[in-house]
């Protein structure tokens, strides 16, 4: 079955990969890209998505600018991971992508909104400042989508603080209002993505494609590889691959339902994603929580897309 994606990212090695995989799976319609400031500036990250669909070949896809800061709070950028260009590694090229001169919140709701009823899944992979402005643009966003499938967050320990990821702390105030909407979200957090390192293995079976592209995304692998070691880390994790995988596959995870709430006042655990699966705090179940990976089938869909979209 087909699903119809709109990828709100901010490239990103890890979203570059997701770019590729939401281009090249067949199962897949990618309506539209629409960008965020979080692993760089919002300007760094839309340029690197316009890139990624030069170097792949994606045409026909709209891609948008988004917000360049956070709701309320000051911006945070990751380029201990990322580099000055938010996708060091590889020569980009100059794309020839075009931007639309709309803001991505409101391509995000007029895209939704032109479409069938439960028929558009977003799938944000940085901060989710767009898709907070969106939902207040249009509150019936929420009734129209299919689901919001989001890489963020962790039902235990964070990676920017002990206690929270780095897209949630980003702002906070933007994921707390995501997961309270009255739509379907399924979060993909550290506890999942961090069983997705993209070792040797996987690499092997790209760098074996032989085609441009494979090597361009052998280039974004090795600086994100190097990335990583500086953290003990053996590979880097690919979290925002596994977003769009989970749309997609419906067997590549394993899920617990949950009540997910984000801390917005903790002196030491601001942008915490609370997560009671137990029921503890009486609230209702408002998330899909994803616990379990199924890496080979992860791979076999990246390097398949990858092969697909030739290069």
């Amino acid at each position: 079955m087909t699903r119809s994606i709109i990828l709100d990212c901010d490239p990103g090695h890890d979203d570059a990969l997701a770019i590729l995989l939401a281009a090249g799976d067949p199962r897949a319609e990618l309506l539209a890209i629409t960008t965020v400031a979080g692993n760089q500036t919002v300007e760094k990250v839309t340029r690197n998505a316009r890139a990624v669909c030069t170097v792949a070949g994606v045409e026909g896809v709209t891609v948008a600018q988004g917000a360049s800061r956070p709701l309320v709070r000051e911006a945070i950028i990751a380029p201990e991971y990322h580099g000055d260009s938010g996708l060091d590694g590889p020569d980009l090229p100059e794309p020839t992508v075009p931007l639309d001169p709309r803001g991505a919140a409101e391509l995000i709701v007029r895209t939704v909104m032109d479409r069938e009823p439960g028929t558009v899944d977003l799938v944000p992979t940085g901060p989710l400042t767009n898709i907070a402005l969106a939902l207040a643009l249009e509150p019936r966003l929420a009734e129209r989508v299919r689901g919001v499938t989001l890489m963020g967050g962790a039902y235990t320990r964070g990676n920017r603080t002990p206690a929270a990821e780095f897209n949630i702390i980003a702002d906070p105030e933007a994921a707390a209002a995501v997961f309270a909407a009255p739509w379907p979200v399924t979060m993909v957090g550290l506890d999942l993505t961090h069983q997705a390192l993209a070792d040797d293995a996987f690499r092997s079976r790209v760098r074996a494609l032989g085609t441009p592209l494979a090597g361009f995304v052998e280039e974004l692998m090795e600086f994100f590889t190097q990335s990583y070691a500086r953290r003990g880390f053996p590979a880097p994790a690919v979290h925002d691959l596994c977003a769009v995988a989970a749309v997609l596959d419906p067997d590549v995870m394993t899920y617990r339902d949950a009540f997910v709430t984000v801390e917005l006042t903790g002196t030491w655990t601001t942008g915490m994603t609370v997560t009671d699966f137990e029921g503890l705090l009486g609230r209702p179940v408002n998330t899909r929580v994803a616990v379990s990976l199924d890496r080979d089938r992860l791979w076999d869909m990246t390097v398949a897309a990858i092969e697909r979209l030739g290069g």
